[in-house]
């Protein structure tokens, strides 16, 4: 039985040690589960005019420029480009959160939202907030909820092992 004390301390002491960090992985990650689902967390990707990008790098730098809410003068103004040949645009992430869609045939601007999943996927691996928080909350708490699950295993089996030793006993004097 000493196993079951140990495993039952260690389950009840972990569970409390991780709480917290526990929280912010499991909603974070319901809430990029379903960000596809909910535009307030991505913006939904528009079609282009065509599967064949036209246009080159300086025309889409040109027409982000051109817009205001963007903020973009320059490519460090930039997060990344993601193209999306068989849709027919370009997504530009902005430095400031905005998504900017560009027609990749055209040019014209197909949307422009506020796009909240980079900052729950910062938020979801812990980078959001300190450098350190990967790497001394976020892993720990991950091994910690390994130990959790192995301790919530044995517990589990515990007394059906146990009552199976008994009634083994039971038959062999019986």
């Amino acid at each position: 039985m000493r196993s079951a004390f140990w495993s039952r301390r260690l389950h009840r002491q972990g569970a409390v040690l991780i709480a917290l960090p526990l929280l912010v992985v499991v909603v974070s990650g319901i809430l990029l589960q379903v960000k596809k689902e909910f535009a307030w967390i991505q913006p939904p990707t528009r079609r282009g005019a065509s599967s064949t990008p036209e246009i080159s790098f300086e025309r889409i730098l040109e027409v982000v420029r051109g817009v205001s809410v963007a903020e973009v003068s320059e490519w460090e103004d930039i997060d990344r480009l993601d193209v999306r040949p068989s849709r027919g645009m370009v997504k530009v992430r902005c430095g400031n959160g905005l998504e900017v869609q560009v027609d990749t045939m055209s040019g014209r601007v197909l949307q422009v939202a506020r796009r909240r999943s980079d900052l729950i996927e910062a938020i979801h691996d812990g980078s959001f907030f300190f450098s350190g928080a990967k790497l001394w909350i976020f892993l720990p708490a991950a091994l910690v909820l390994l130990l959790l699950w192995g301790t919530g295993i044995h517990l589990f089996f515990l007394p059906r092992r146990v009552r199976r030793r008994r009634e083994r006993r039971r038959l062999e004097k019986g």
